[in-house]
This record gives structure tokens, sequence and C-alpha cells, in this order.
């Protein structure tokens, strides 16, 4: 855990419990190429945050296309993010969202290293 930690001090929670797991058995070298490649794709939640909100402004389904979710994303945009309705549950929901975003980063890069 301190090890991850040092690499990664911005993980938190069920993200660093997620990748502690992920990245047990690995060497120092393969934890080094992990995290750097990980840090380089995952999403910090405040920045989710921001297009969630933009999307009560413009256009609701831009967090779920920044997320990747590009069904989910398509789904939002021709119901106005489900009458914000869904909207809504993103911005309350976000660190959930990239959470699990983050964690399935994590699942491809470990599977690579």
């Amino acid at each position: 855990m301190t090890n991850m930690m040092n690499l990664m001090p911005e993980l938190t929670g069920e993200e660093l419990s997620g990748v502690e797991v992920m990245a047990r058995d690995m060497s120092e070298e393969e934890l080094s190429m992990f995290a750097a490649s990980y840090r380089a794709q995952r999403k910090d939640p405040n920045t989710v945050l921001l297009p969630t909100i933009l999307g009560f402004i413009a256009a609701a389904e831009i967090q779920r296309f920044y997320l990747g979710q590009l069904g989910m994303g398509f789904l939002f945009l021709l119901t106005g993010g489900l009458c914000l309705i869904g909207t809504i549950i993103d911005v309350i929901n976000n660190k959930k969202l990239t959470t699990e975003h983050n964690l399935g980063i994590a699942r491809e890069i470990a599977t690579r290293v």
C-alpha cells in the first residue's frame, strides 16, 4: 500500500483499494509502468463534475462521452439527459462514475503489463 500511495498519491478510497488489488503481484518495474500509464489515462472526479454541471446549461451528454460511455452519451443526447433527471443523478454520483471508469482503465492496463 505504501508503494502505491507513493506512486499515485491522488488515489483514495475504493479506487486505491481496487488498484492495489490489481497491482499486488507486480514487480517494481511493472508497478512503475502501470502507475505511469494509469496516471496518464485516469479521470479526476472533479474534472468529470465540470462537464456534468455544464450538462444543465448546454449538452446533457458531455460527461458520458468524456467517460467513454458512448451508448449512454447518445441516449442522453436524444433525451435531453433523460429530461435532466439522468444529469442530476450524474452530478450526485460523479465520483462513483469516475471510479468505475478508472478501475476499468486499471484492469485494461494491468492485463497489458
